[in-house]
């Protein structure tokens, strides 16, 4: 989340049913909140959970073990990956 020294430039408009906003109201009460405050506070910790998800991957320990053998212990390149590499000089194939 911003520092309280950012300076707030940019803006969003947003429509919503009165339902919604009734709720979105008692929800920030809730928290002694105002609205505005309630809502970016949610929608960037929506955001980071969208963001992680993603942007990461999870391994199993058994996953991550042959990864870390397969890049210790790289394979001999075949005829298909000489191939492609030969069309990009720029990674030489050792």
């Amino acid at each position: 989340m911003a520092s309280a020294d950012t300076l707030k430039q940019e803006r969003m408009h947003i429509r919503l049913d009165s339902t919604s906003k009734l709720k979105i109201e008692r929800a920030a009460a809730y928290l002694n909140k105002n609205i505005s405050e309630f809502v970016i506070n949610q929608a960037v910790s929506a955001a980071d959970r969208v963001i992680k998800e993603h942007e990461s991957v999870t391994l199993t320990s058994e996953d991550a073990q042959v990864f870390l053998d397969a890049l210790e212990n790289p394979p001999k390149p075949n005829k298909r990956m000489v191939q492609a590499f030969s069309k990009n000089k720029a990674v030489p194939v050792t």
